[in-house]
């Protein structure tokens, strides 16, 4: 195409990442026309420099979005089950376990919570899916940079010097999304002064399936499991700290950061050991006012971003996806008008803005220093965990029920 050209579709998607591919496979394998468009080309092989090392978890509601995208069968050689949720207080005067409670899939269900897997590898399968789909059109390298829209339609400025006109822009362009800024959408956010490391680690103990979440100070410490490496097992890690100290691990030589983070994780599966470089993330949480502009969507980080607990990002962004599509599909005339939109808007905003809050308050508790505030976390861990019908209620909205 030259730059004098321009393109009609459907469905222009802004943000390639994971939430945009899915977007792109899913609206495509529905028989929309899509076009995705995306600055930055996605690494996608483990240990190239600028790789994603963290991993997404696909809870149960999550997977039949995939099955219908027809990413699911390219997925599932490479997904690491999860079938207990273990959470540990580690907030007594020693770093070791004083409560230690499981939340097993097998209470509520026959199928695990959710199946683990890297960011880089989903990047690369989603990618090889859309080179299936002759009517999705993928620009990687190329940005979204203004936005036009009338009653009818959307016209998409990209930074090739071409213009797209779509039904539907969906903004899944990231938390400073550019379609946000363009169509003047408010957001909220809130900083923690933390940040997250990501990496993948090995331990001799196997991890059996089960994701554990290690609670002390300073921000959950999570071992998610994933297919062993190098004939080791191994699971993926995101340790939450406060900014200085997680500015400190990250610059730590190698045989001190594993011995920190053995200490951390309780030595619950022996000693740990990197089997990735160490990445490093800020923390916050984030809502739009609004989930819609005129003919745009928004999805996603552009959408909403909270703390990396329970698996709730994506899968909150999945749920985004899902209520679109099948809003699409039910009625492929209305597609991007604003009945279609404000009905979506109406479907997530209070769920979303619930999911935000309530992810913000257990942040906030994780990350508690004093020690009576840590033995009240215990204690109302002890408490929630014990009463069957709470325990069966958090873990259904766990998978996102409502």
């Amino acid at each position: 195409m030259t730059k004098s050209e321009s393109a009609t579709v459907d469905v222009l998607i802004s943000g390639g990442g994971i939430a945009g591919l899915t977007a792109a496979a899913a609206f495509g394998s529905a028989g929309f026309s899509v076009q995705c468009v995306d600055p930055t080309p996605p690494v996608t092989d483990r240990d190239a420099q600028g790789s994603d090392l963290r991993t997404t978890a696909f809870l149960q509601p999550a997977r039949t979005l995939l099955d219908e995208a027809g990413l699911w069968d390219r997925l599932a050689p490479h997904a690491a089950p999860l079938q207990v949720m273990r959470i540990v207080d580690a907030g007594g005067e020693l770093p070791e376990p004083r409560i230690i409670k499981n939340f097993d899939a097998a209470d509520i269900s026959d199928q695990p919570f959710g199946w683990n897997l890297p960011n880089w590898l989903l990047r690369r399968e989603m990618l090889a899916r859309l080179q299936d789909l002759p009517n999705v059109d993928l620009r990687l390298g190329t940005a979204t940079k203004t936005l036009f829209t009338r009653l009818n339609e959307a016209r998409v400025g990209l930074t090739d010097g071409t213009q797209t006109t779509a039904r539907l822009v969906i903004a899944a362009d990231g938390r400073n999304s550019p379609m946000r800024e363009a169509a003047d959408i408010n957001v909220h956010t809130t900083r923690y002064g933390q940040k997250a490391l990501a990496l993948a680690v090995t331990h001799p103990i196997p991890h059996a399936n089960v994701s554990t979440e290690i609670h002390r100070s300073g921000g959950p410490f999570t071992l998610v499991p994933l297919p062993d490496y190098n004939g080791m097992p191994s699971s993926a890690l995101v340790w939450m700290e406060r900014s200085a100290r997680a500015n400190e691990l990250f610059e730590m030589d190698e045989a001190a950061f594993e011995a920190e983070m053995t200490e951390r994780s309780c030595a619950l599966f022996g000693p740990l050991k990197l089997a990735s470089r160490r990445t490093i993330w800020p923390i916050i949480s984030q809502s739009a006012a609004s989930l819609y502009g005129e003919r745009l969507a928004l999805v996603a980080e552009a959408a909403h971003v909270v703390p990396p607990i329970g698996a709730q990002g994506l899968n909150m962004s999945l749920g985004d996806m899902r209520v679109l599509l099948d809003l699409a599909v039910a009625n492929p005339d209305r597609l991007g008008d604003e009945q279609m939109l404000k009905t979506y808007h109406r479907k997530r905003f209070a769920e979303v803005k619930l999911r935000v809050q309530g992810i913000d308050m257990l942040n906030r508790a994780s990350m508690v220093e004093a020690r009576p505030l840590r033995d009240a976390r215990a204690m109302g861990l002890n408490a929630l965990y014990s009463l069957a019908p709470v325990r069966k209620t958090l873990m259904q909205m766990g998978l996102g029920a409502r």
